[in-house]
């Protein structure tokens, strides 16, 4: 495919969305199932283009004075993908495939900068009633916080220490400019490309394969290391779903002690156990997905509960940037029951000494501080653990500053760490 059809392609894509008001991975499923012609290369650079506009619509739409898929697709062309204002209108020549000639207002969009005295939500590329909350979490630093959620995200592994070094899978993917994290001592990025580049397909490499590493972002990699999880405990993931964090906390535990993986949903449970088996992890019972009985057994002789819960997900939009523009309020709302509901849960788990783990990926205090606050309120036999000294004990690297500035609890995010954005507070039940 010219790229010019893959412009007029990704146009079609973006409409699907807004018409039938679905995922975007869906959508782009469904185009690529009817149009069986295009080649691996031009689904992924389609996709590319589609991510990168619902990363930054609300910008777009401002320069553009318009948000409809055309004008979002010509303007992300200039500003995300490097082609010239000249570059997009020969593209746009209406050939067969091609998208039709620019109009004058098209072409003055295309060259419109977004001025420093727009709103924060315009520049930060979020929602318009999600202001309020970042200005609550980030102050003057909303729109930039805002900016950098909206950019490509890295490829981030953790390195499964039951198998593998950090050096031999750095070794192993040397190919793709494989380098250490900042932070987490068995992390290794891959960086994104840009445009058309395809993400490197870390699954399909053999090191996968054996189970050396899985795909996890450095800053839920850091939420794990913070837990504390240790040799010999009993503990418990009470939100486990595929089965990340799990993992990460049998390589804390040396498959050592024993270690209770949670979910309620059945389907989200699921991929654990052939993930378990690549890892080599042992020490790991699988409890009935939504069988909460099967929980009172374990009330109050956790030394660990580690809680990643339900949330809006506004700390991964780098990955999944459709889903910011579908969240409202009530879903919100939403989360938050779930959030207090699991917390109460996992309190009732945890042994006079044990700690709680409370981990969003969200960037919102109201799923974040304010729930712990809420939590402490309930729950006066818990104490806040600061978090820097958790990581002094855990991690090599310097601590960084809280993006949200806590001594207490930690929050990261892409403009500050590098990272996701993940929220870490833990807890411990007093003797």
């Amino acid at each position: 495919m010219t790229p010019a059809a893959r412009a007029s392609a990704a146009i079609e894509v973006l409409a699907d969305i807004d018409t039938r008001k679905r995922p975007a991975s869906e959508a782009l499923k469904d185009w690529g199932l009817g149009h069986r012609f295009a080649g691996s290369g031009d689904r992924a650079a389609i996709g590319n283009l589609v991510f990168d506009v619902l990363r930054k619509r609300a910008s777009a739409a401002y320069a553009m004075g318009e948000d409809r898929p055309r004008a979002l697709v010509l303007r992300t062309l200039v500003t995300d993908w490097g082609m010239t204002p000249e570059e997009v209108e020969a593209l746009c020549d209406g050939s067969r495939f091609a998208p039709e000639p620019l109009t004058e207002a098209e072409r003055a969009g295309l060259a419109r900068e977004i001025p420093a005295d727009a709103p924060a939500h315009i520049r930060g590329d979020y929602p318009e009633w999600l202001a309020p909350q970042f200005a609550q979490a980030f102050g003057a630093r909303a729109a930039a916080e805002g900016a950098a959620l909206a950019m490509r995200a890295p490829v981030d592994l953790r390195v499964n220490t039951l198998k593998a070094t950090r050096e031999k899978v750095l070794k192993a993917l040397h190919r793709f400019a494989a380098k250490a994290t900042p932070y987490s001592p068995v992390g290794v990025r891959i960086a994104q490309g840009s445009g058309p580049a395809r993400s490197p397909h870390v699954e399909a490499e053999p090191g996968h394969g054996k189970g050396w590493f899985e795909v996890q972002d450095e800053g839920s990699q850091v939420a794990s290391l913070l837990s504390s999880a240790a040799p010999r405990q009993q503990a418990i993931d009470l939100c486990a779903g595929a089965g990340g964090k799990t993992l990460a906390l049998a390589a804390l535990m040396e498959n050592t002690g024993q270690l209770y993986a949670y979910d309620t949903d059945r389907f989200r449970l699921r991929p654990i156990f052939e993930r378990l088996k690549r890892a080599g992890a042992r020490n790991v019972q699988v409890l009935p997905a939504g069988e909460s009985e099967a929980l009172r057994p374990l009330a109050g002789k956790m030394d660990l509960v580690t809680i990643d819960a339900p949330c809006t997900g506004s700390g991964v939009w780098r990955r999944r940037p459709d889903a910011k523009w579908r969240l409202s309020p009530e879903m919100l709302e939403a989360r938050r029951g779930e959030q207090r509901t699991v917390l109460d849960q996992g309190a009732a788990l945890v042994k006079p000494g044990g700690r709680l783990a409370y981990i969003t990926c969200s960037v919102l205090p109201q799923e974040n501080r304010d729930q712990v606050d809420a939590f402490l309120a309930r729950h006066d036999g818990f104490k806040l653990i600061p978090w820097p000294a958790l990581w002094e004990a855990a991690i090599p690297a310097a601590p960084p500053p809280s993006a949200e500035g806590s001594p207490e609890t930690l929050l990261m995010t892409p403009l500050s760490h590098g990272t996701d954005g993940f929220f870490v507070a833990v807890l411990e039940r007093r003797g």
